[in-house]
């Protein structure tokens, strides 16, 4: 089965958000000033459990999700990421399973994931110099904990891609130097405009580094060769190095948004729908999946809401500042 939205977009892929909680303060996404020690973080009681998380994930299958990505928060602060990920591998139709992490704690997880069915990670690192990388995660951890994270999901046969914030004036000289290395490593490196996503983070044009000044920048020194997607819907515009090592990813929701090919939902950890990044309201499935309902009757209300879909923020980005109905979710309860 699968189902539409307004604009012909189906609904392929799903994020899963397992908590809200992080282990880092990344300025971009929960500052500290905001994100202290009194935030009112989700209760344990109204996270999706493990038997929740998985039975909702089926649903969304059954409409047609093919790639299922977990996120956070920091997902791996959630005890039963395993039985999770264990969970959804057993799903018909699930042709991919993925982690967003800030790696600092997944050297000592990548193997049992892999074991459990993740195929793929995508670690966040912003800068290969302490200074930068820690003034950017609020002191949390340093460069060192996150590389030890790649290189042991890179061990344990996982699939690695590395994502970069890039900030003017934060850690735009960190680029080359985070290009050189990943290159070297043979790991791919997608360079993300800073965006707009969710209200606390201080979001101005004038901090955003665009894709073309990235090319610009890194062609200098690298000659880079455009590359088809892989896939349609894909976030990243794709370049390869023209010597033949390798590629690197740009994703550029800013400067050339690709709404017209997004296939993403996004959920929670206490299991709101979101059908757009920058979204102000969620659809709540929990209250659907803690009732009487049928798996049927989720099924028909996911595809009620998709079918309704009109999100297009980032096509209509300054239009829509400003004007919307409240407050955008927050990145760090649908993961990006």
């Amino acid at each position: 089965m699968e189902t539409s939205d307004y604009f012909k977009r189906a609904l392929r892929d799903l994020r899963i958000s397992v908590t809200d909680r992080c282990n880092f303060r990344c300025r971009y996404c929960m500052p500290e000033e905001i994100f202290g020690k009194d935030y009112p973080f989700l209760s344990r009681d109204s996270v999706l459990s493990v038997d929740e998380t998985v039975r909702i994930a089926r649903i969304f299958a059954r409409l047609g999700v093919r790639k299922m990505r977990i996120t956070g928060g920091e997902p791996i602060l959630r005890k039963e990421l395993p039985e999770i990920v264990a969970g959804i591998a057993e799903i018909e139709g699930v042709e991919d399973i993925a982690l967003t992490t800030n790696g600092s704690l997944l050297a000592k997880q990548a193997a049992k994931l892999r074991e459990a069915g993740l195929m793929r990670v995508a670690v966040s690192l912003d800068a290969l110099d302490d200074d930068t990388f820690m003034k950017m995660n609020g002191g949390k951890a340093n460069v060192r904990q996150v590389l030890e994270g790649i290189d042991a999901a890179a061990e344990a046969g996982l699939s690695v891609k590395v994502n970069m914030v890039v900030q003017k004036g934060v850690n735009e000289h960190a680029l080359l130097p985070m290009v050189r290395y990943f290159r070297e490593k043979g790991h791919i490196l997608r360079m993300i405009e800073y965006m707009d996503v969710g209200n606390t983070n201080g979001w101005d044009w004038k901090h955003v580094i665009s894709k073309k000044e990235m090319l610009e920048r890194i062609g200098a020194e690298f000659p880079l060769e455009s590359a088809a997607p892989n896939y349609t819907g894909e976030v990243a515009s794709r370049y390869r190095f023209a010597d033949g090592k390798g590629e690197i990813g740009i994703i550029s929701s800013v400067s050339e948004a690709f709404c017209q090919t997004c296939t993403r939902g996004r959920l929670s950890a206490d299991g709101m729908f979101y059908t757009c990044l920058f979204a102000t309201k969620g659809h709540d499935l929990r209250t659907l999946l803690r009732s009487d309902a049928s798996d049927d009757d989720i099924v028909r209300r996911i595809g009620s809401i998709w079918e309704g879909r009109h999100d297009r923020y980032s096509l209509e980005r300054e239009e829509a500042r400003g004007k919307t109905d409240g407050a955008k979710v927050e990145m760090s309860r649908i993961g990006g």
